[in-house]
Formats: structure tokens, sequence, C-alpha cells
């Protein structure tokens, strides 16, 4: 699907207008939304626009990282839209010339159905720096980013309960949803992070230069990435020192069971001994006649077996 907006010179908003509308001179600037388009659709990113081949091949083919290309009459950037149950990233491509907007995806984006709902309002209100396609490309990048920030905290709240409940729970569990969390921030990092250096790029481009309330729109954005960034950096760093502690504990309690098992064997060895030697089957053996020899050796293998109890706890071994 292809939608088209126009807006007019005296800052009226035109919905729902062709294409070859978008050439008439009552339009300062247009925006063309590409929704799930098809394959004739896509073929006018060539054919209609006349747009670089790079560029089309990386709307065509999915998912490339976000970054921002500069042509000589346009740029083009390429955004990543997360959804907040699977953390699946959905790629936005945006082509932003001196009077239009392209902007291409291929399936829906709700934050681009808000944004281009919410423009019609903000474009009638006059505002002056709502008047060209760069604010219209912030007002898209300012939306995916506040996606951002539910994943960032609601992983910030499974670690927080993750922590909580660290002692009630098996060091095995703890340790598949620590890398299960680890694994989810990683993802967010792939975003978040090349988002982060594509916000600096256009803050320090000069493709911008003079125009300072859009300038401190997008720094803006690039703070809430920072912030997110900074976030997930501190989240992975607990998530690494909850899996350190949890890898020393599992370690002490694996030297409390081997110091048990070995505790228990360096008891029974000697007693092992002396049941091997009587039991064995030569014929002269003078214990073996006695009548009480039985009850004998029962009773140094008790005595011995106290012996070493003893010794091994003014030692410390049972602490």
């Amino acid at each position: 699907m292809i939608r088209v907006m126009g807006i007019t010179q005296d800052h009226r908003v035109d919905a729902g207008i062709s294409l070859e509308d978008i050439q008439n001179a009552k339009y300062l600037w247009s925006w063309i939304d590409f929704s799930e388009p098809t394959e004739e659709e896509s073929c006018l990113l060539d054919t209609g626009f006349h747009f670089h081949p790079l560029a089309i091949e990386d709307c065509l083919h999915v998912l490339q990282r976000p970054k921002i290309d500069y042509y000589e009459e346009y740029e083009f950037l390429v955004l990543h839209a997360l959804d907040p149950d699977t953390l699946a990233t959905a790629e936005v491509n945006l082509f932003i010339g001196p009077n239009y907007l392209v902007s291409f995806h291929h399936r829906p984006i709700t934050e681009i159905d808000a944004v281009w709902e919410g423009l019609q309002q903000r474009t009638q209100s006059r505002t002056s720096w709502t008047r060209g396609p760069f604010v219209a490309a912030y007002f898209i990048i300012d939306a995916l980013v506040d996606q951002y920030f539910p994943c960032v905290y609601a992983l910030e709240d499974e670690l927080d309960e993750l922590e909580n409940r660290g002692s009630r729970e098996s060091v095995e569990l703890l340790m598949n949803q620590v890398f299960e969390l680890r694994s989810r921030l990683l993802k967010l990092r792939r975003t978040i992070v090349p988002m982060r250096d594509m916000l600096y790029r256009i803050l320090n481009s000069q493709h911008i230069q003079g125009e300072k309330e859009p300038r401190a729109h997008f720094a803006d954005v690039y703070d809430h990435l920072l912030k997110l960034s900074e976030m997930i950096e501190s989240d992975r760093e607990m998530t690494a020192d909850l899996r350190d502690s949890y890898i020393s504990l599992n370690s002490n309690r694996m030297n409390g069971i081997m110091k048990t098992l070995t505790v228990i064997t360096t008891v029974f060895m000697p007693l092992t001994l002396i049941a091997g030697i009587y039991g064995m089957n030569f014929v002269n053996m003078p214990e073996l006649g006695w009548k009480y020899g039985y009850f004998a050796v029962l009773g140094g293998m008790l005595v011995l077996t106290v012996w070493m109890i003893l010794a091994f706890l003014r030692r410390g071994w049972f602490k």
C-alpha cells in the first residue's frame, strides 16, 4: 500500500492524494509511505523516484544495520522498530529529500501510523519548524526510540526480580535465566548502539546546518539513546556479576559435597581394609578360631570410626 500526504504552502494537510499530485506547486513538501509494498510498488523507488540502486537494495534486502547514507540530493536512513513482546526488529527505511520524505517498510509499523496521524495535527498548528521532511523524519525516529524504553525497563524489572529470588531457586535455573537475559540485552544492544551512532552522525553533519530547532530535537533523541545504551551496559554488567556469583555459589556447593564425600570415603577406607583382610579364605588364620574375634573386630572398627570423626571435627573438616 502506498499512501501520500501533501503539506500545502499555507501549511494545510492534504491526505490521500496520488503520487502525481505531489508535483503540484501548491505543495511545500510531501510524505510518501510504502507500507507492505508489492513488488510492483517497490519498483517505484527506481522508476518513480530514481533512488540509488544501493539504497534500493538495502530496502529490499532486510535486515540492515541502522545507518545513514548521504547522496547528492537526499539522505537515506535505515532505522529499526522493536516489538516489545518478542524484541523482534523490523526495518524502516527513510529517504529525506529537500521537499519530500519517503518511508519504506515491509510490515505495518504502529509508530509510523501514529506519526502519520499526529503530524497532521502538528502541521495544522502552524509551528514554524514543522514545515519540512526532516521534521517528519524526527517524529518517526523519536517514536521508534520511545518504544525502546519499555523493552529496556521490562528487562530491568526481570533482572531485579531474578536478583531478589536468587536464594530460593536452583543455581541451574537461575543461570539459564541469566543467560536468557543477556541474550535479550544483546538483541537490544545491536539495535540501540547503531541507532545512537547514526544520530551522532546526523548531529555532526552539515545537512541540517542552520536549522537549530530540528537539531535540538535530534539532540534530545540522541540523549535518549545514550541513556538507553548506558542502561543496557549497566544491565549487562549486573548479569555478568550475577553469573559470576552463581558460578561461585555453585562451586562452593560442589566443594562442600566433595568434602563430605571425601570424609565418608576416608572413614570407610580403613574399615574396608580390615573387612578385606578378614574376608580372605586362607586356612591358617588364627583369629578365625577365636570365640570373640567377630565382636572384637567390630568393636575395633567402631573405635577407629569414632576416633577418626573426632579428629576431623578438631581440624574443622565439618565446618
